[in-house]
């Protein structure tokens, strides 16, 4: 075949193409590539040569898109300053006599364990650090509170009785 047939076969089959495909319905265009005309038509088109009335964007072939690598996408490199992360582990027990006790944990390693904590420190502290956990540590202590006062009056009513029984054997 010579060029010009070559050429004539494309313009036909892209002109046919075009009548015949939905973007005239108003759907986006997309470009279509002739993978097996290209090839042909370059390598005639280096042997004789082109027709002078074709405009040069109808010789050259289309180009390919790249095609997508596979896997998750690389993010962009941020500009903005990485900062180190420190995991603390900080665990505060506390035992319904008000007792309370302090761990603290660096990643897996143990820092402290065991520490007796006052009641009061607790509560400030987590005044100090939020309100959500400033009031279930509050009813906590306030109900360790109830149970050692209610333990102190009757440990005075056994001293009063303990004294009554003393002074009774005195006279």
């Amino acid at each position: 075949m010579s060029v010009e047939a070559l050429t004539h076969d494309e313009d036909t089959a892209a002109e046919t193409a075009a009548s015949s495909s939905p973007q005239a319905a108003g759907t986006p265009e997309t470009p279509e590539v002739a993978e097996s005309t290209a090839a042909p038509a370059e390598s005639a088109s280096e042997s004789a040569p082109a027709d002078a009335s074709k405009p040069a964007a109808e010789e050259t072939p289309a180009v390919e898109s790249p095609k997508p690598k596979r896997g998750r996408p690389k993010a962009a490199a941020s500009t903005a300053k990485k900062t180190r992360t420190v995991e603390l582990t900080l665990t505060v027990t506390g035992t319904a006599d008000g007792e309370w006790q302090a761990e603290l944990k660096n990643g897996a390693k143990w820092v402290a364990k065991g520490l007796a904590v006052p009641a009061a420190a607790v509560s400030r502290a987590a005044k100090e650090l939020h309100e959500e956990l400033s009031g279930p540590i509050d009813e906590v202590i306030n109900a360790a509170r109830e149970a050692q006062a209610a333990k102190v009056a009757q440990l005075e009513a056994e001293l009063e009785a303990a004294k009554a029984a003393l002074a009774e054997l005195d006279n």
